[in-house]
């Protein structure tokens, strides 16, 4: 018949208080919080050559991560317009802007002017547009460039 030393009893009470204790204690949740759609630890820059003059024109957002409404953008002077609803673009910096009240940058624009990534360098949205609304190869460069800066493009929309 085996012994049962103290030591080897003492372990096993041991092991089931533990096992009951923590049967009993409530799950700790960790708080609620949006992930943001850039990864804030990746680089991020603004297009240094890029003016209100490259950006002028009719363009038409061609993915997004935002929910838009009107797909046609108009760039004219200092005023960036969304459809109907036209707001104050200002320079103020290179390749950075004051969309109204919110800081906007272009990460990206074609040698050409004719595709443009914009987004708020945060990372609360960024937009791609595009002035057929068919930027064959330059969506794939363009995602090069979000996927560099940390924007997570499964959250951005294809609006064509």
């Amino acid at each position: 018949m085996a012994t049962v030393t103290s030591s080897r009893v003492f372990k096993c009470l041991s092991a089931a208080f533990l096992a009951m204790t923590m049967a009993c204690t409530p799950v700790t949740m960790l708080p609620e919080t949006q992930i943001p759609l850039r990864n804030p630890t990746a680089p991020v820059a603004s297009q240094a050559d890029v003016t209100l003059e490259r950006l002028a024109g009719d363009w038409i957002v061609v993915q997004s991560s935002m929910d838009v409404a009107e797909r046609t953008v108009t760039v004219k002077g200092a005023i960036f317009g969304f459809g109907a609803t036209a707001l104050p673009f200002q320079p103020i910096g290179k390749g950075r802007f004051l969309l109204g009240d919110e800081e906007i940058w272009v990460h990206w624009l074609d040698i050409n002017n004719r595709t443009a990534v914009l987004g708020e360098p945060g990372g609360r949205r960024v937009w791609i547009m595009d002035k057929t609304g068919h930027p064959g190869e330059r969506l794939n460069a363009a995602h090069e460039i979000l996927e560099w800066y940390g924007y997570d493009l499964s959250r951005v929309k294809d609006l064509r």
